[in-house]
């Protein structure tokens, strides 16, 4: 089995760290290919960085999907924003599972109400979004920020991890979270250290996505395309994604 994970923003040792956590949980014989962007954000952080990291993650997804290192079998796309979700499952013919969807659907089967911890505050707005779209705000607890920057996920020298465990603790006390979904995927190597601090599960992203990629290709499930998710229809497309336009039969 070939898994693609793609990073959509510019950030090459992101991407190394989500790999690194999907080839943790991988079964035997799943092979992850990780790819980063080629365009776009250096860090996804609100609407206006989720806009224009849609050219790159598109790009990506159809590069992929035309076998230019071969087939791929699934997709991941390694932002909790879900970035680009709906666009890659209509591009794509192979599964796509977004982080933060997979993440809150494993928080919902381990624990009645869950928290999420995440980086700015500008992006509790969009979690709190895809949770009402995903039907699971209910069972969220809290969204809280940590006012962590991405990119300083990537500082070994930053006080990253202290604020973000600083803020599963106030969810577990104050909003008596069960368990708690890291909100980014730059955070996927804290999740077992910082689970085994606060003794509730802390779920990462990435893993979770790669368990449920495994198993819709295990069953032989893609994506309908009897809707919204139809294939793009042939028309022109000028720009970056000209080349991979829809062709007419």
């Amino acid at each position: 089995m070939r898994i693609h994970l793609v990073n959509p923003n510019t950030t090459a040792s992101m991407t190394e760290k989500a790999a690194a956590a999907a080839r943790a949980v991988a079964s035997p014989g799943t092979q992850i290919m990780a790819a980063t962007s080629s365009m776009g954000p250096a860090s996804i952080e609100g609407f206006y960085d989720d806009a224009l990291a849609l050219p790159g993650l598109l790009r990506a997804i159809a590069k992929a999907e035309a076998g230019e290192a071969g087939a791929v079998d699934a997709h991941i796309i390694a932002c909790f924003d879900d970035t680009g979700l709906d666009a890659a499952r209509t591009l794509a013919r192979a599964p796509v599972v977004g982080i933060g969807e997979a993440g809150f659907h494993l928080a919902s089967l381990i624990a009645h109400r869950f928290a999420v911890v995440t980086t700015l505050s500008r992006s509790v707005p969009v979690i709190e979004a895809n949770l009402a779209r995903y039907g699971l705000l209910a069972r969220c607890c809290a969204i809280r920020a940590s006012e962590v920057a991405v990119l300083e996920l990537e500082d070994p020298a930053s006080d990253a991890r202290a604020r973000i465990s600083a803020e599963i603790g106030r969810a577990v006390a104050a909003d008596k979270a069960e368990a708690i979904v890291l909100g980014c995927a730059g955070m996927a190597d804290l999740a077992r250290a910082l689970a085994e601090e606060h003794g509730v599960p802390v779920i990462d992203g990435v893993a979770s996505a790669v368990a449920l990629a495994e198993g819709l290709v295990r069953t032989g499930l893609a994506t309908s395309k009897a809707g919204p998710y139809a294939p793009p229809r042939a028309k022109p497309y000028a720009g970056l994604l000209a080349e991979f336009a829809p062709r007419q039969p």
